[in-house]
């Protein structure tokens, strides 16, 4: 039997296989580098109640 092709797999379905097949860990790192990789946006964590409710005010706004 044939492993997938961890690159292409959606990430949905890569975690899915991850969490069936826990032992395998070329899986599990390709699933890693993909929040590793410099595309990835990183979005800090508010600071205060206040600031999560103006952040989500601010988006849920429709200019």
């Amino acid at each position: 039997m044939s492993k997938p092709d961890f690159i292409t797999m959606p990430r949905v379905q890569l975690r899915q296989y991850i969490l069936d097949h826990r032992e395998d860990d070329e899986a599990f790192q390709t699933y890693l580098d993909r929040f590793i990789s410099e595309d990835a946006v990183i979005f800090p964590a508010p600071q205060s109640i206040d600031s999560l409710q103006i952040n989500y005010f601010i988006e849920t706004q429709s200019f």
